[in-house]
Parts: structure tokens; C-alpha cells; sequence
């Protein structure tokens, strides 16, 4: 009879060995998402406890189903593990199957049906590094689409800008090359915020003719749409409520839905 994963001791989980498919995913995190040595630490031990699930039942990540991931959910639940640490692990093995479809390794996703895990309300407000994490690794591929949103995201959070602010950029607030942006707040004070390599590298991928240039219409209707830096997918500046509905949605899928709101980040 299969142990239950509460069962299998710490130090197996900590030394366990992972697939070659979850190593390659590990891989694409830091080479490509740049992600630090803790979260990847993070992301290792949730999916070790996940893959010793899996082989506890003769399974593996190319042949679980959306019926046994919902089994390990529940049973995650049941064991008395904080609804917290169960809606991270799961986000990690979402991001998992989701790289594996994305990079066509198995053909579908097994968690696209699956429900998130809800927290309990009366936790602080403002997302922990490992959720915001968890947010940003949400978006995955390299369409013009996810390149939009990863931007969008990586530069709400590197610079603490309020939604309105994001969407109100034109594409001479942004100096890429100091890694410097103006922001026009309340009562249009303005300010200039630095941000990172990783806000960098996003908006640096979005801003190319298979970027943005693929949301660029024949004509624009508004002059200011053509200086936005954020164009939703007909061509016209992307809205706060086009804004909040990109956080909502990869919230959604990283299992965080309950923490969200409109100044998480």
C-alpha cells in the first residue's frame, strides 16, 4: 500500500533524487526565468515530495492523471498540512506540468481542471517573496501574449507601481538602458524608480517587433495608444481593468487567488 506522503522522512524528501524532466524544468527556471538559489531550493523540495508520491504509486509526471493529482491534493489536505504550504506545492507542480506541455514533453496538462487550494483570510495582506515568486512563474512561453503579462508583472513588482501607473507608461518613461522608469502618480506627481535585471529582461522581450510589435494595428485609433508600452491584444493601451484581470488570472493559476488585491505587490 502506498505510504502518504507525510510518512516519507524529510531527509529523503531533501536528498531525493528528481526526474530528468524536473531537473530540466529547474534548469529553464534559473537559465531563463533567473530565478535565485533559495526558490529554486523551494521549488526542488515541493516537487521531490511530489515525484516520491508519484512512485510510491507506480506513476510519474508524463503519466499522472488530473484524477490522481486531485487525489494528491486531497490527501495533502487531509494529513494536516497548512493550507499554505499545500497551495505552494501545488503551484510548483502546476508550473511543472505546465513547462512540460509548453516544451512538448507529454501532449496535455493534468492541471489545467485542478482547483486552487484556498487560504485561510486574516494572513497579511501584501504577497511573501515565495508567492509573488509563485505569481511570476506563472507566465509561461514566449508569445507575444505571455511576454505582455511576464513584463507587466516583473515590472509592478520591481518597482511598486500602482496598476494605473503601469498602464499609463508610454514608451519614453521606460530608459532601458539605465534601468530607470517614470512613474506619474496621484495628482500627476511624478517620480523615477530603478528596476532590476529581471523587470529588464522582461520588458526587453516584450518590447521587440514579436513582442509588442505583433499587438500593433494597421492604424491606431488614439495617438496615445501608439506610446503606450502596454497595447492589450486589438491595439489600444491596455486598461487597469485589462491589468487586473492579467494579475487575477496567473493569481488564479499559481493558487493565490484569496491573497489578491490590487496593491499585493
Amino acid at each position: 500500500m502506498p505510504k502518504p506522503l507525510d510518512a516519507i522522512p524529510d531527509a529523503d524528501l531533501a536528498a531525493g533524487t528528481l526526474s530528468l524532466d524536473a531537473e530540466d524544468f529547474l534548469v529553464w527556471l534559473a537559465a531563463e526565468r533567473g530565478r535565485s538559489q533559495n526558490t529554486l531550493a523551494a521549488y526542488r523540495r515541493d516537487l521531490t515530495g511530489y515525484e516520491a508520491w508519484l512512485r510510491e504509486r507506480g506513476r510519474d509526471v508524463l503519466d499522472v492523471t488530473g484524477d490522481e493529482l486531485i487525489e494528491f491534493v486531497n490527501q495533502r489536505r487531509s494529513s494536516g498540512a497548512a493550507a499554505s504550504s499545500v497551495a505552494r506545492q501545488l503551484a510548483a507542480v502546476r508550473m511543472l506540468h505546465r513547462f512540460l506541455a509548453t516544451e512538448e514533453i507529454r501532449p496535455d496538462d493534468p492541471t489545467a481542471a485542478l482547483d486552487g487550494v484556498k487560504v485561510p483570510k486574516g494572513l497579511p495582506k501584501p504577497l511573501t517573496e515565495a508567492e509573488v515568486t509563485s505569481l511570476l512563474d506563472a507566465v509561461v512561453g514566449g508569445d507575444p501574449l505571455a511576454r505582455r503579462d511576464r513584463a507587466l508583472l516583473e515590472l509592478l513588482y520591481a518597482t511598486g507601481a500602482r496598476i494605473s501607473e503601469a498602464v499609463g507608461l508610454s514608451l519614453g518613461d521606460v530608459d532601458s538602458d539605465a534601468g530607470l522608469v517614470r512613474l506619474f502618480g496621484k495628482g500627476s506627481k511624478e517620480r523615477i524608480v530603478p528596476f532590476g535585471s529581471a523587470a529588464g529582461r522582461a520588458l526587453a522581450e516584450w518590447l521587440t517587433e514579436s513582442g509588442r510589435g505583433a499587438f500593433v494595428p494597421p492604424r491606431w485609433k488614439r495617438r496615445d495608444d501608439a506610446e503606450a508600452v502596454f497595447l492589450n491584444q486589438r491595439g489600444g493601451r491596455l486598461t487597469r481593468q485589462g491589468a487586473w484581470l492579467v494579475i487575477t488570472k496567473y493569481g488564479r493559476l499559481a493558487g493565490l487567488t484569496s491573497e489578491l488585491s490590487p496593491h499585493v505587490l
